[in-house]
């Protein structure tokens, strides 16, 4: 795997990059194929990955943790995305673990962020519902108080890590008469609950490795402590803090996973010959590929620059809108160009090229569709 390129890396993270870039390599590569057939990750992968130290890498020391910043994380998760692998659900982990950390009370972070850091506990998010997309303002599922405790119902749908998570960030109404302000985050710890159950993985085009779940919440009763924070009604405000963060890191990994296309589409061309010479000798391969690697080069220009921006405490919601929009679509452009450029055997599984593209599509929908993303752009622009 070649090295990370970045203005924001020093000697240290050139040097974490390594060793997570060999880790990769031999824990991950070898078992993709086999994650795939199965429709999840080895629960005895994650703790690997977090003996690496890979899961806490932006966690407090205290916590358990590594105590580094946004671009440890960067590294990990553009390491990850240059394998072609989007199955372990790490950067969701991620993201669940940083709600935690940011909005949690004392007692919170110390009860569930250090098992969360080994791994013995995955962590997932459930916004979505059946119907219920992008709009967060609209969900139906509830938590209302009773007595020490919430009782919740509802469901969530195209959650991910949702078969295997242990610790699941629930968006619910605790006053659905609020509007936004009624929304809060509860923590549901699922080991033996009553009242929650989950459904098959969800058979999907892409990303097969990875558990895609229908979770369900009936009467289910969660300790108030559960509550993240302290107020009941700050959910959305929990939300919109940690949204940039979420969608500057599916930008991170798309130009991971963009990389990880250039190279196997290089090696083909430069093997693979037609009409007695080689592919990558045809005029419409080298523009096709300076095309693809200037889109690239220019994307990764400004994510870099988002990522310095996070780093700085600077990254708004719109900025990190164009980051999500803008680097899945061009993820998705670069992929299928490149997939073009294998001909017949680009659209067959052996190659790693037909999994990235049907793995890409979702990256213009999930975390935000694209729409919302131009939608969120467009009303900045109007202020």
């Amino acid at each position: 795997m070649k090295p990370i390129t970045a203005s924001w890396m020093d000697e240290e993270l050139h040097i974490f990059g390594e060793s997570v870039g060999k880790f990769f390599e031999a824990e991950l590569v070898p078992h993709q194929e086999r994650w795939q057939k199965q429709g999840v990750v080895d629960r005895n992968f994650w703790l690997k990955a977090g003996d690496m130290g890979l899961l806490g890498a932006a966690i407090s020391e205290e916590y358990g943790g590594f105590g580094g910043t946004a671009a440890h994380d960067a590294v990990i998760l553009q390491s990850q995305a240059r394998t072609g692998n989007v199955d372990f659900g790490s950067h969701v982990h991620n993201i669940a673990m940083h709600y935690i950390q940011s909005c949690g009370t004392e007692e919170q972070k110390r009860r569930w962020l250090p098992k969360m850091v080994t791994g013995e506990h995955i962590g997932a998010i459930a916004m979505t519902e059946p119907s219920t997309g992008s709009d967060l303002q609209s969900i139906k599922t509830t938590a209302l108080a009773s007595g020490n405790e919430y009782i919740l119902n509802g469901s969530k749908t195209f959650i991910t890590n949702g078969g295997s998570a242990d610790i699941i960030v629930v968006v619910a109404k605790t006053d659905p008469k609020q509007g936004a302000k009624g929304v809060s985050l509860m923590i549901v710890e699922t080991d033996q609950l009553e009242g929650f159950s989950r459904g098959a993985n969800l058979k999907k085009i892409g990303m097969k490795g990875q558990d895609t779940a229908e979770l369900f919440f009936d009467n289910v009763r969660v300790p108030t402590t559960n509550l993240l924070g302290t107020e009941e009604g700050k959910g959305f405000i929990q939300l919109m803090q940690q949204l940039p963060w979420e969608r500057l890191i599916l930008a991170l990994m798309g130009v991971g996973i963009c990389d990880f296309a250039l190279d196997e589409t290089l090696k083909y061309v430069k093997e693979r010959k037609v009409f007695g010479q080689r592919v990558m000798d045809f005029q419409n391969t080298r523009f096709k590929l300076a095309e693809a690697k200037t889109k690239l080069e220019v994307t990764r220009a400004f994510v870099d620059q988002c990522l310095e921006k996070h780093l700085r405490g600077e990254l708004d919601a719109p900025t990190a809108s164009m980051a999500k929009y803008w680097t899945s679509q061009i993820q998705c452009e670069i992929v299928d160009e490149c997939l073009q450029l294998f001909g017949g055997y680009g659209y067959m599984m052996e190659y790693p090229i037909a999994r990235l593209y049907t793995d890409a599509r979702v990256q213009k929908i999930y975390g935000g569709t694209n729409e919302i993303m131009k939608e969120l752009i467009a009303r900045d622009l109007d202020q």
